[in-house]
């Protein structure tokens, strides 16, 4: 069954003084969904910078990304969303994330994240750094970002997560990053945090799960390198994918080079996926997602 693909409008032919908003939703397609979106933002006086559009015709579903500079129309947009059945959202377009990010030994995603924030390229706003090892709280504080020690042993595990989700909520956090953290997060805060928590996997899943996945590629002769962001849920490593890439390799290459081209290729694919996630353009569907580029 055929898709009707993603559309695109941008209008650059008015300069644009009024605050400005970014819309986001999806609904059970049907009839008049643009129609009475567009109408609405043109009758409250806003203004349509860009707009992208999609309707899944397999799973019924549309959805939507509009940002438009005007007034606060959200009293307005309620009227439609509940007309349509709308799953939407409503911020600011210079609202930034709050995120906090996970780790463990290995620092080329944290460095990566927190560098590319730190000149303004990243919209979001890390209020933390939680790691099971003490190996990154240096590169944590340099940038100005509170770090937390939480060890994970055998014995204090369901602990450890309830101090993890604590600074989560208590640092009022809208994403949590899995930066090669290596924890298995267990199905309660897996629960919790649905759709608001983002991992990176070393491969393209559900290829070379487990330890050393650069040994079993090579191992294997694989010819690319690759790395895939996604949203975490109980399945361990197959949840909705929101980012892929890969580089070629081939029979010269050793262990340590797989090794380099898969963290440089990680940090990468982590990034996007973060920077998306905060522009608002990433939408679920189903076991999928909807990411408006």
């Amino acid at each position: 069954m055929g898709r009707r693909f993603a559309t695109r409008v941008v209008r650059r032919d008015r300069p644009v003084t009024q605050a400005s908003w970014i819309l986001t939703f999806s609904c059970q397609d049907r009839g008049g969904i643009v129609a009475a979106v567009t109408g609405t933002l043109a009758d409250a006086g806003g203004f349509i910078l860009d707009s992208q559009q999609y309707a899944d015709l397999d799973s019924g579903r549309f959805f939507m990304r509009v940002v438009f500079a005007g007034p606060d129309v959200r009293d307005a947009l309620s009227i439609v969303a509940e007309r349509f059945g709308f799953d939407w959202t409503l911020v600011p377009a210079d609202h930034r994330p709050r995120v906090v990010i996970a780790c463990s030994t290995t620092s080329h995603c944290l460095n990566d994240l927190l560098h590319r924030w730190s000149i303004g390229a990243l919209p979001i706003d890390p209020v933390a750094v939680v790691s099971n090892h003490e190996t990154l709280r240096k590169l944590a504080e340099w940038h100005g970002v509170p770090f937390h020690h939480l060890p994970v042993l055998a014995a204090n595990r369901g602990a450890q997560e309830a101090a993890l989700r604590a600074i989560f909520d208590e640092a009022r956090a809208d994403l949590l990053v899995l930066a090669r953290y290596m924890q298995v997060l267990s199905p309660d805060l897996v629960a919790a945090l649905a759709g608001r928590c983002v991992n990176i996997h070393h491969s393209f899943l559900p290829s070379f799960k487990g330890a050393k996945p650069y040994h079993q590629a090579h191992a294997r002769g694989v010819k690319l390198i690759g790395a895939t962001a996604h949203f975490v849920t109980t399945d361990l490593d197959e949840g909705p994918i929101i980012e892929q890439a890969a580089e070629r390799v081939d029979h010269r290459a050793t262990v340590e080079e797989f090794i380099a081209t898969g963290r440089d290729i990680e940090a990468q694919v982590l990034a996007r996926a973060v920077r998306w996630i905060a522009e608002r353009r990433v939408l679920a569907n189903g076991a999928r997602t909807v990411v408006f580029r």
